[in-house]
């Protein structure tokens, strides 16, 4: 493996993904930086070049060959719908969740964050006053009055301008509202999760919902760096730096913390 400025095709477009850029597949000024700023994250040498020492640490081949009972999957029957525990070995294969705790972590935020595994599409159906709370900046009074319990356009203009969203005649707020365990939202997120994923969710944003509402809380995971943090142990500590990154705050933390022992107790 050897990649450097100036390389092109697919193995690179995939190592574009991986660092967060766009996936165009030309190796060039941009990517070369970000090489370098990942390779002295990680204690390689910054020379800008990928390796093979680089592409194995970047996509680590062990994982995609380990048995699915390495982690006891069978204990998880009856606790978490059957079409979760049927996502999990692809998405381990993918994300490179090598160990108990990496798994352990995933699966109690992702619980929590769809209310039991049930909830894969943001709820947008907000009151007047519901919009004045949560979006106080887009719908003050009394422009609340006239968006309350219209869910395309609540999204529409609250998501309008940000996160590679057009305008809010575009509609592109709406079409990518949240979607998944953990709500992958804004067009540029969509954008990069098919880049990654190797299918158009662009054009079709309801896969995210129908097909990788597993996959894309895995994205948001190795986008944010959770899985360094998931692996410096179980105590309390670290399921609140986790849920930290994950919303900002330790909202639910008890919740998150039961649900992680809950979780640890199947799989260790």
């Amino acid at each position: 493996m050897l990649l450097k400025k100036g390389s092109t095709g697919d193995d690179v477009k995939k190592l574009q993904a991986k660092l967060g850029l766009k996936a165009d597949g030309s190796f060039g000024e941009v990517t070369e930086v970000k090489v370098k700023e990942w390779q002295q994250a990680n204690g390689l040498k910054a020379d800008g070049v990928i390796g093979d020492v680089s592409w194995n640490k970047l996509f680590p081949t062990a994982t995609a060959s380990m048995p699915t009972n390495t982690f006891k999957l069978d204990n998880l029957n009856g606790h978490i719908p059957d079409t979760v525990i049927a996502q999990i070995p692809d998405v381990v294969a993918k994300f490179n969740i090598s160990h108990v705790l990496r798994l352990t972590h995933f699966l109690a935020q992702c619980d929590h964050e769809s209310a039991g595994f049930t909830a894969v599409r943001e709820n947008l159906n907000y009151s007047a006053d519901g919009l004045k709370k949560i979006f106080p900046k887009y719908f003050p009074e009394p422009l609340n009055q006239s968006y309350a319990k219209k869910p395309e356009k609540i999204a529409s203009r609250a998501y309008a301008g940000r996160m590679g969203n057009g305008d809010e005649a575009s509609g592109e707020g709406y079409k990518f509202h949240g979607r998944g365990y953990i709500q992958l939202t804004g067009k540029n997120n969509y954008t990069r999760f098919s880049e990654f994923i190797g299918e158009d969710i662009v054009t079709n944003p309801e896969l995210v919902a129908i097909k990788y509402p597993l996959a894309s809380a895995a994205f948001f995971f190795d986008v944010n760096k959770i899985w360094d943090i998931c692996d410096k142990g179980a105590g309390t500590d670290v399921i609140t730096a986790v849920t930290k990154r994950i919303n900002g705050g330790t909202i639910g933390l008890d919740d998150r913390i039961n649900r992680f022992n809950k979780y640890y107790g199947f799989l260790k």
